[in-house]
């Protein structure tokens, strides 16, 4: 599809810059849903399309490996990102970060520069997680993915330089639902101990019954369309009562006693409300939460730092919130691009 056949809405809430981006974006991936709906054509469409033109940001060193993963399970393979031991000699916090792509593409690929953009603007080690995809690997292998890397991380903050008090989960999209049930479970399971979440337009609901999946369901890249089709293939074979499972719905559980949340959502996304209301409802739960809110930007927003304000604002704030989680520093990211 071409970016002038892309379905515009009436009265469009995108900034220009973003208008143009998430046009492009859209004539690139694939049609999954419609012409595309098997998996492994989606990923390879993916993975033909060429890289950024930009350098991605620098870092100390990058070591692809494995980890044990659960029970039964094959290994992990992570990818890890030191910062610049004179830039950030540490402790540092140590990041397990959960890539999005609807729990069904995606890779460490896709996210290096994310990871990277965190690894170097917290001075952190990031642990970048390459978990199994639905529809091979349904859920909850994903699910039992994440809390294991968080569980190898938590046994080697000492060899990656870390603080042991400011270790953090963090992912977008697919990887903030991930990130937000690994809190909850490493809360109910008594560790490890988390000083941060940062959930990045999450999804936490997928009853759907959101008002965004509406207003923003075409035109904003994102679309209902593919909503649907990622959950067919990651929980297809779930009851329709297990939408309420806590691990694929975490809006739906219990949320007292989990760590501090940093959020952020965009104005444009079908998940704009179910991340809104995560952060509302973590609030009412005595949780501590920061917010970034950017009323004019889509699903994808966060990973394109080299062009767009919000992405820059939304990373600044991901980054302090992330820096301030060691004992010595302090938080000065505020709440970024429109909060409350």
């Amino acid at each position: 599809m071409s970016p002038e056949a892309v379905p515009v809405p009436e009265q469009d809430r995108l900034t220009p810059e973003a208008r143009v981006l998430a046009d492009l974006i859209t004539s690139v991936f694939p049609d999954i849903g419609a012409t595309v709906t098997d998996a492994a054509e989606a990923r390879r469409v993916l993975a033909a399309n060429p890289r950024p033109p930009w350098e991605p940001p620098a870092v100390g060193s990058v070591e692809d490996r494995t980890i044990p993963g659960p029970a039964g399970a094959p290994e992990i393979p992570v990818r890890i990102y030191l910062p610049d031991p004179v830039e950030a000699p540490g402790p540092r916090p140590t990041v397990v970060f959960c890539h999005g792509g609807g729990f069904v593409i995606c890779d460490l690929d896709s996210h290096d520069g994310i990871a990277r953009s965190i690894c170097r603007g917290a001075g952190a080690a990031v642990v970048s997680v390459d978990y199994r995809l639905a529809p091979e690997h349904p859920f909850p292998a994903g699910v039992d993915d994440a809390y294991a890397a968080l569980l190898w991380a938590a046994d080697h903050v000492a060899e990656l330089g870390g603080d042991p008090d400011a270790l953090v989960v963090a992912g977008d999209s697919a990887g903030g639902n991930l990130s937000a049930v690994a809190a909850q479970t490493a809360r109910d399971r008594g560790g490890p101990a988390l000083a941060l979440q940062v959930l990045v337009y999450p999804a936490t609901d997928m009853s759907r019954e959101w008002p965004s999946y509406e207003t923003n369901g075409e035109g904003y890249f994102l679309s209902r369309m593919h909503m649907t089709w990622f959950e067919e293939q990651y929980i297809g074979a779930v009851a329709p009562e297990g939408r309420a499972d806590p691990r694929v719905s975490p809006l739906r559980g219990e949320l007292a006693g989990l760590p501090p949340a940093h959020i952020v959502t965009a104005g444009c996304d079908p998940l704009c409300d179910e991340g809104r209301a995560y952060g509302e409802a973590l609030r009412a739960a005595g949780v501590p939460v920061t917010e970034g809110h950017f009323p004019q930007a889509f699903h994808g927003f966060f990973g394109f730092s080299e062009l767009l304000d919000d992405a820059r604002t939304a990373m600044a704030g991901a980054v302090a919130a992330i820096a301030a989680t060691v004992t010595d520093r302090k938080n000065s990211g505020g709440d970024g691009g429109g909060a409350g």
